[in-house]
């Protein structure tokens, strides 16, 4: 018959997979997935089942998503370093080496109307320490001298509460205003005044334009942005405050 009909091609194999599959995902498993997906964004398979506990491995999810033509935005691709870096942080003291830096919020577009909305910080303060990461966040409606003191002074006060400043430490800046003052000023701003009142601790800013050594807290930014506001809807101001 295959001979008659269609010749010598038709004598060729067939595939002989079946027309279904009793082990293929149903349908409204996959539009759970690709759901999950369009809400968290940017966030991997193995962190979208950790956090919904969806019966799928990661590889099937990715699979499902790329069926549904639905992508993640990529992320800025950057060139590999030649060093560890992780290796020299081990060498430091625990608060040894801070690095610290601010975060505009107003530019995160799922962030946006809830900050319009419900009046909450436009500015992100964060501390990280180099060796382990330990972190303190604080937040402001504005980027400034005023406040980049005031959550140093929060974080001194902690760090001489536990008595866990090393002898020779160093909290490092980028050099903004809101932590180094006027460009035009001769004398040590307010927040390094701060910084440098507790014996031991001096206040370094990085090499203009360096800012790859800020790296440390932009990294930590950049998580942030992905795991926290692009994905979280607070109720208020309070409620926001208690989620970060």
């Amino acid at each position: 018959m295959r001979l008659t009909e269609n010749g010598y091609a038709g004598l060729a194999d067939r595939s002989r997979r079946p027309h279904t599959s009793p082990r293929e995902t149903p349908p409204e498993i996959k539009q759970q997935a690709i759901k999950l997906k369009k809400k968290y964004k940017r966030l991997g398979a193995e962190q979208i089942k950790a956090l919904e506990d969806i019966n799928l491995s990661p590889k099937t999810m990715r699979k499902i998503w790329r069926e549904a033509n639905v992508h993640s935005r990529r992320r800025i691709k950057k060139y590999k370093t030649k060093n560890n870096l992780r290796e020299v942080k081990k060498r430091f003291a625990l608060f040894e080496r801070a690095c610290e830096d601010t975060k505009d919020l107003i530019d995160i577009p799922e962030y946006w109307t809830q900050m319009t909305q419900l009046k909450l910080p436009k500015v992100q303060y964060t501390y990280r320490e180099i060796s382990c990461g330990i972190q303190f966040l604080g937040f402001a409606d504005e980027r400034s001298l005023t406040h980049s003191t005031i959550f140093a002074n929060y974080i001194n006060y902690w760090l001489d509460k536990f008595n866990v400043l090393p002898a020779d430490s160093i909290r490092q800046t980028d050099n903004g205003s809101e932590y180094c003052g006027s460009w035009q000023s001769k004398s040590p701003s307010a927040y390094t005044l701060a910084i440098e009142s507790m014996p031991g601790q001096v206040h370094r800013t990085i090499f203009p334009g360096a800012h790859r050594m800020q790296a440390d807290v932009e990294t930590v930014h950049n998580l942030i942005e992905i795991e926290f506001y692009e994905i979280e809807s607070p109720k208020n101001r309070l409620d926001f405050m208690q989620k970060a």
